[in-house]
């Protein structure tokens, strides 16, 4: 990291399966790391695998990786979306200027969970919809409405594989963060 680049931690959150590994892997210039672990019949107790049935891994503690961008290195810190890993989340946010939250609308309402402890640690943040193959598509007003979003906070609909789609929801959340700063 040069000398002219503001280092930014930013943390990527959303329920189980959203999609936060895999936005990551394709944002991080470097080799992320990951800590995926493969799913047991232990937990498939615990995990509620409806609307993910495919899924055979799961993050159990973090995902790193980093973004160069002009001015900027972000720092991108990928949560697990397991209630059982929530022990993390203070720790974890501790010192990051915004969350990039991930939403399914194959599971919309999964998305309550993180929203509110994002609210209630009050960082700033922006939600990106993870579009799957599979997940019905609605237009933007009825995904804000549905998420009970305040008009101010981004909504983007992304594809987290594409690096470019992710990117934009990235950037959308750094602009945010410099908006509210400056204002």
């Amino acid at each position: 990291m040069s000398a002219d680049h503001v280092p930014v931690k930013l943390v990527i959150a959303g329920p189980f399966g959203v999609g936060k590994t895999t936005i990551v892997n394709a944002l991080s210039e470097i080799e992320p790391l990951n800590t995926e672990e493969v799913l047991t019949q232990a937990g498939t107790l615990v995990d509620d695998l409806t609307g993910v049935n495919e899924k055979t891994t799961t993050t159990t503690a973090i995902d790193f990786g980093r973004l160069t961008l002009p001015g900027v290195v972000l720092y991108l810190f990928g949560a697990p979306g397991q209630t059982r890993f929530q022990v993390l989340w203070d720790e974890l946010v501790r010192g990051a200027l915004g969350v990039l939250v991930l939403a399914d609308t194959r599971r919309i309402d999964d998305s309550f969970a993180v929203l509110d402890l994002v609210e209630n640690a009050g960082i700033r943040y922006a939600v990106a919809v993870n579009h799957f193959p599979d997940s019905p598509q609605y237009p933007p007003d009825a995904l804000r409405q549905a998420l009970d979003l305040d008009p101010r906070t981004p909504l983007l609909v992304c594809d987290a594989r594409d690096p470019v789609s992710a990117r934009a929801s990235l950037i959308a959340l750094v602009e945010h963060i410099r908006e509210l700063v400056l204002s």
